[in-house]
């Protein structure tokens, strides 16, 4: 007589071979398929909690600026200088292997009713103290530049990876759907250290990409058409564009870089409308320009951004970020041979218009919901590079915060006698990247975007023990 052999189901095969290994990994299948998707878009999305901020101004300061010279004033630097340090300084670059204390070449002064510390060459931030929130005690990662630079925009010192403003993009979306979410604003002249790793949307789709705005001639490349053409036609346009876009994508249903892709293509589409008449300067009063310091050529280019950033935000956009002069040094706060003369240029240059910023956001009262937060991506060494520079220093630098509730006229935290180590409590890249998303009504562990299996996040807070710094912030 023939044998019998069972008709088994898939799943009762599944289930009972191997272990029952095969029905666990069908499970989890079958959850992934039923997972529901989010469609990826730049529509407002409702924070996780409630906050005050609504959007973010980065005033990146490539470089390093030295937190000894213009924030950090320290008595035992002036007091010791010239001796060699009892501690062997970790160096990054040749020059200061003498290990010789250098004291600051500039002198600082009290500001504001709060009475706090900064350079004389900072007049102008020094005039904003009382609506600062100075943190003393930060600390990067690493001592090159792009590693630092990369740290403090994506959260790690690795490639590849979101960039801040994408993320808060991706969870926040934008109030104006005919701009971008996130604007970069660069030196038309060129690029900083690091170029647009620093606005890279990493493993997310490429809506959520920085798109970098030109402050010198037309602000987007092919923005306005070659022939002239009626606006209600070019809507017409856009609407049939629109439809047969979206009749494509119905057979491409999970394909994710596709849905980015039309996105893309149509808030380009819809920025011909718009972003012209935004960026057109020429309604600024003259109180407004001088104050950004347009008409003067050292400030010009550098408050150009900074009042193209207060409108921007002004117009519903969500993430801005402002980048330093590129030229004559794409890291212009990188003070190797002087001090003194290179930190007095660079202060030249942005002192004023950073803060006409905050000024300008405070009197339109935009600065509440607004965070500004001005930072390098690392200090400097205490001891002197080949006699009057200073080598970078990730283990202490100074980062400013004003708006969005962080605390005024407050400074925050410590660094050794001498300036090299934040010692009294410490701020890491990750903590201040947990704090920020806190002020904007989003917790830095529940953020999270499905890559490679996993859920991935900003502070990775498994590995770095971010948290959210209480101290920075201020009451209702």
């Amino acid at each position: 007589m023939p044998i019998q052999i069972p008709q088994l189901s898939r799943r009762q095969l599944l289930q009972t071979s191997a272990l029952g290994f095969g029905s666990i990994a069908h499970s989890w299948l079958q959850a992934e398929e039923n997972r529901p998707t989010r469609r990826h878009d730049l529509t407002p999305q409702a924070a996780q909690s409630h906050a005050p901020a609504k959007a973010m101004i980065m005033m990146m300061q490539n470089g390093g600026p030295g937190q000894m010279d213009l924030f950090d004033p320290k008595p035992d630097l002036t007091k010791f200088s010239g001796r060699v340090h009892t501690e062997k300084i970790e160096m990054f670059q040749p020059g200061s292997e003498g290990n010789t204390l250098l004291a600051s070449p500039l002198k600082f002064r009290n500001y504001g009713d709060s009475g706090i510390p900064m350079a004389e060459i900072l007049p102008h931030l020094g005039s904003v103290a009382d609506d600062l929130c100075v943190v003393r005690s930060m600390y990067n990662y690493h001592n090159n530049h792009t590693e630092s630079l990369v740290a403090l925009n994506t959260g790690k010192i690795f490639q590849g990876r979101p960039a801040l403003g994408s993320w808060i993009s991706y969870a926040l979306g934008t109030d104006n759907q005919n701009l971008p979410a996130y604007i970069v604003l660069r030196d038309p002249r060129g690029y900083n250290t690091s170029g647009t790793l620093l606005w890279q949307n990493g493993w997310m789709p490429a809506i959520y990409r920085g798109t970098e705005v030109s402050s010198s001639g037309t602000p987007l490349l092919n923005l306005n058409p070659r022939q002239p053409i009626p606006e209600d036609v070019q809507r017409d346009n856009l609407n049939f564009l629109a439809q047969l876009n979206r009749k494509h994508q119905q057979g491409y249903e999970y394909e994710s870089s596709l849905e980015a892709r039309i996105q893309n293509y149509e808030l380009a589409a819809r920025m011909q409308l718009e972003a012209a008449s935004i960026l057109d300067l020429s309604t600024e009063s003259r109180a407004t320009r001088d104050a950004y310091g347009l008409d003067d050529p050292r400030t010009a280019g550098y408050g150009l951004r900074c009042l193209m950033a207060r409108r921007l935000i002004e117009s519903g956009v969500r993430f801005v970020q402002i980048m330093p002069p590129a030229k004559p040094n794409s890291q212009p706060w990188d003070a190797h041979s002087n001090s003194k003369t290179e930190n007095e240029t660079i202060c030249g240059q942005c002192d004023q218009p950073s803060a006409a910023l905050i000024k300008d956001l405070k009197q339109r009262g935009l600065l509440d919901s607004t965070i500004v937060m001005w930072s390098g991506e690392f200090g400097r060494l205490p001891v002197s590079q080949n006699g009057k520079g200073r080598d970078h220093n990730r283990n202490a630098f100074t980062t400013l915060l004003a708006g969005g509730r962080f605390k005024r006229g407050h400074i925050h935290g410590a660094t050794d006698e001498i300036g090299y180590r934040s010692v009294v409590d410490p701020v890491s890249v990750a903590d201040l990247h947990a704090t920020l998303l806190n002020q904007l009504g989003l917790d830095h562990n529940r953020l999270s975007f499905r890559h490679h299996g996993g859920e991935e996040t900003l502070t990775d807070a498994r590995v770095s023990n971010a948290r959210v710094i209480d101290g920075l912030i201020g009451g209702a």
